[in-house]
């Protein structure tokens, strides 16, 4: 990579995210901002700034499936304890492009008819077409991180899907969707902050949920899990990437460039128009 300019990314976002061989979560500060020398203010202009260049990316992948036999999508995993900021990513990153090429998936405890299948049953029915960028609000990893915690799974059980796991991004990628599966990394005390704005602020009692507190009690528990499901599902084909999240700017900025490097390594072109432009110009001007 090429020297960037003071206050952007000294270390391509790709990398210095990467969860690989003997990554501890406990080893990041949720504060920090791995790769990039930025400040807030230089954050947000970057994040504003990015948001063509994501644009233009992402037009040229879903016009590459419409006129084409291109196959290529990409699948943003977003996961997180609540509050971190799973919604912002979703407004103000994933926001900023054409909607119509765009499909978000919001996975909540499983319904009857879906618990009469596989836990991943649910998921490969809201994965990306071609052309596509595929964001899940949570995902098949709430069955083994809550399996865990809240212990609704047996240790055998929780096994079976770290396998079916890596089996079924394996085949996703290479039916041709790239994969990027994001923690946002908050810490404890950030989140009290966030879930202490929502109560005292009317327009946001309708982010609160009450059970977040249970949840908080049992943080160190979700910590140890998240780590076993960096441990057994990081692969090279759907790697986990871990974005510090208590600063709101950087994290949206960091998985804007997670984005962007993904696109840019399809290199999704503009298809070659299946009619005679020149014929169809004639006509144009005649008509």
């Amino acid at each position: 990579m090429s020297k960037t300019k003071p206050g952007s990314w000294s270390v391509p976002a790709t990398e210095a995210l990467r969860v690989r061989d003997g990554f501890r979560l406990t080893d990041v500060d949720p504060r920090s901002t791995p790769g990039y020398s930025g400040d807030k203010e230089s954050g947000r202009f970057e994040l504003t700034s990015g948001v063509t260049r994501l644009s233009d990316l992402q037009e040229r992948l879903f016009a590459s499936s419409r006129m084409g036999d291109a196959r290529d999508s990409v699948l943003l995993v977003l996961q997180a304890m609540d509050s971190a900021g799973k919604g912002g990513i979703v407004r103000h990153v994933v926001g900023g492009v054409d909607p119509q090429g765009v499909s978000l998936a919001s996975f909540k405890k499983p319904t009857p008819e879906e618990l009469e299948h596989d836990f991943l049953w649910r998921i490969e029915k809201r994965l990306p077409e071609p052309g596509f960028i595929g964001v899940f609000d949570r995902s098949h990893y709430e069955d083994v991180l809550i399996g865990r915690v809240r212990k609704l799974a047996s240790p055998e059980e929780l096994e079976r899907r770290y396998g079916a796991i890596v089996d079924f991004e394996n085949r996703v990628a290479a039916a041709g969707t790239r994969i990027i599966k994001v923690m946002l990394h908050i810490s404890a005390e950030e989140q009290k902050v966030r879930l202490m704005e929502r109560l005292e602020r009317p327009d946001k009692h309708w982010k609160y949920n009450p059970g977040d507190v249970d949840e908080r009690v049992l943080w160190p528990d979700y910590m140890q899990a998240y780590q076993q499901v960096f441990d057994r599902t990081s692969t090279d084909v759907a790697p986990w990437f871990v974005v510090p999240a208590d600063r709101k700017w950087f994290a949206r900025l960091a998985v804007q460039e997670l984005l962007v490097a993904t696109l840019t390594d399809i290199a999704p072109a503009w298809p070659k128009a299946d009619y005679d432009v020149d014929a169809e110009m004639a006509r144009l001007a005649a008509s």
